[in-house]
């Protein structure tokens, strides 16, 4: 078996010419791996120079021949030809992603999100529903005891004695949306409640729709303090289409859009979202199913720099307040507060879509 100092000696190597010497040296030449053919492959799709693939692999030690080799040779590899073909179809898709983000700037209200008292079922459906365009709604919740009832005090009494399912220990882990699995703890609802109370402004955990809590356990009951908006929402489509959101301060739901369309109702606290619109996509660095790669907190723009090209709208919902999401808008919800919400999609409309989901891991 060839030895480790046996795999150095084969390396090939090349020679340049050192002007501090007047002579040529000899460099053992670092091998082209996968990773490498990856990276060339990736920077060849993405319109980079030949020239300046080159530079960088010889800067890191591949000889200049080698070099020339692989780059010259790979548009002729015919994988690379089927990719290519994907990646021009992909392009127009994204310059006419970003002709559509041009035209909503010149508008000056492409920032702002409506806010309206109430709406009817028919302008609703055809100026926001269909043209896929969120709204904010401040009027609709008149008819809610939820918002003189609802408060950590008031879910502590009435469902003290309840085990919920809450996610814990996010913040030891960056992809505990994606992991959520993983982070499921059960606890009495009193448990919960004195940890909300007492544990201050933290992400580490958190109640939110994907516990289940509202169709798993006697939290159902709520569903008595408030209306199901029958204008828009369809009251007999309550299982698995109506969710409850219970945390401290400083909960955050990272960048992500949703599959389907959804109403957001804020009753106790207040959450500030950061909003993209759907035509930014190609800019979000969505790797994995619906979530970005993105800290939309504290952005890296030196790993995401495409992401500084994008305008986020910010608004904050205060009690009552309801928002709708369209289908694909991009958003991340922090608390402010100790905050408790729920979330509808059992809409009177059609709300169901075919996705794609990416599954980037390298």
């Amino acid at each position: 078996m060839m030895q480790k100092s046996d795999m150095q000696n084969t390396q090939p190597r090349f020679a340049t010419f050192d002007p501090r010497y007047g002579s040529k040296i000899i460099v053992t030449s670092e091998p082209i791996t996968d990773d490498w053919r990856r990276w060339i492959a990736d920077s060849k799709l993405a319109g980079d120079d030949d020239s300046l693939i080159m530079q960088r692999l010889v800067a890191h030690g591949i000889s200049p021949s080698a070099a020339r080799l692989e780059v010259s040779s790979l548009g002729k590899n015919p994988y690379f030809q089927s990719g290519y073909k994907f990646v021009q179809i992909l392009k127009k898709i994204e310059s006419h992603a970003n002709i559509l983000a041009d035209l909503a700037s010149l508008s000056p209200n492409s920032l702002k999100i409506e806010n309206r008292d109430s709406i009817s079922r028919a302008d609703f459906l055809e100026n926001y529903y269909t043209k896929n365009i969120p709204l904010i709604l401040t009027g609709i919740t008149k008819n809610w005891s939820a918002l003189s009832l609802w408060n950590p005090q008031y879910l502590q009494d009435r469902f003290g004695h309840v085990e919920i399912e809450a996610q814990s220990d996010r913040n030891s882990d960056r992809l505990y949306e994606i992991n959520i699995d993983k982070h499921r703890r059960k606890m009495q609802m009193t448990d919960y409640v004195n940890n909300v109370i007492n544990g201050g402004a933290t992400n580490n955990y958190y109640m939110v729709a994907n516990n289940g809590n509202i169709q798993k356990t006697a939290l159902r009951s709520l569903l008595d303090d408030i209306e199901v908006f029958p204008e828009y929402l369809d009251p007999q489509k309550i299982d698995g289409n109506c969710f409850f959101w219970f945390g401290p301060a400083g909960t955050i739901t990272p960048l992500h859009h949703d599959p389907v369309n959804l109403i957001f109702v804020q009753v106790y606290g207040r959450k500030v979202w950061k909003i993209i619109p759907p035509y930014y996509t190609h800019l979000i660095y969505n790797y994995r199913g619906v979530f970005s790669e993105v800290d939309c907190e504290n952005p890296d723009y030196a790993k995401y720099p495409l992401f500084q090209k994008i305008p986020i709208i910010e608004v904050t919902l205060h009690p009552g307040d309801a928002i709708f999401m369209p289908v694909g808008w991009w958003h991340a919800v922090k608390s402010l507060d100790i905050s408790i919400s729920m979330s509808f999609t059992n809409f009177v409309f059609p709300n169901q879509y075919a996705w794609e989901y990416p599954s980037i891991t390298n």
